[in-house]
């Protein structure tokens, strides 16, 4: 079974991710396919972003600038597959969530993992391009965004008294996007059981530094 966590974007008092994660929380206990953690970034104060190669320490176990940034890569590096739910700010996804996927950093957390996305607004645009955005960002972490999403319009207004979303299309996306993340969850467990390439990165300055060495030599 496959670890999943589910991440609130968003940390603001008036929030509405609340009432959104915990219907796909419930959703995806229910599958079968996933051990389901809700990972709220309110209990996670992350500072803002400043790693750098002096913070890090021992690359094979990072110390990092705080205990927390930490805490936080092994945290993320614990699951198999990620399901944000974030709403819009500005056309993109709260600067909360953004700085939690940053911070991790060094750390493979999120590399070869399939990540969905969950969008919600309180007016018609659901968050979309807050998901567009995320996919972006996921790509950069390494992770696997996945194509099919969750995009729930008039927030305010779309879950009835039991927590339930009135749309069925909201249903059916959930359990389209649930089916898709237990299939490259369990492909890419496998793929990395075999082994993984190291990242791109490292492989590039090492291959610079060896044609630098040969034209010197």
């Amino acid at each position: 079974m496959s670890k999943l966590h589910v991440i609130l974007g968003s940390t603001r008092p008036t929030r509405a991710v609340d009432r959104v994660s915990s219907w796909v929380a419930q959703e995806a206990a229910a599958h079968g396919g996933f051990d389901v953690e809700v990972l709220d970034l309110r209990e996670w104060p992350l500072p803002f972003f400043s790693e750098h190669m002096g913070t890090i320490g021992d690359m094979n176990d990072p110390t990092y600038s705080a205990p927390i940034v930490k805490a936080w890569n092994q945290k993320i590096r614990e699951a198999d597959a990620y399901i944000v739910v974030t709403p819009e700010y500005n056309h993109s996804i709260p600067a909360v969530l953004k700085n939690a996927i940053d911070s991790v950093w060094i750390s493979p957390g999120f590399r070869n993992k399939p990540i969905a996305a969950v969008g919600y607004s309180a007016g018609i645009g659901a968050g979309i391009r807050a998901v567009e955005h995320l996919a972006l960002i996921a790509i950069e972490a390494e992770a696997v965004p996945l194509r099919n999403t969750v995009l729930v319009p008039y927030v305010n207004d779309a879950f009835d008294a039991e927590g339930r979303p009135a749309d069925p299309a909201a249903r059916v996306s959930l359990d389209i996007l649930l089916d898709d993340l237990a299939w490259w969850s369990s492909a890419l467990e496998q793929a990395r059981s075999i082994g993984e390439l190291t990242p791109g990165r490292f492989r590039l300055r090492a291959a610079l530094a060896a044609a630098t060495a040969a034209a010197q030599g």
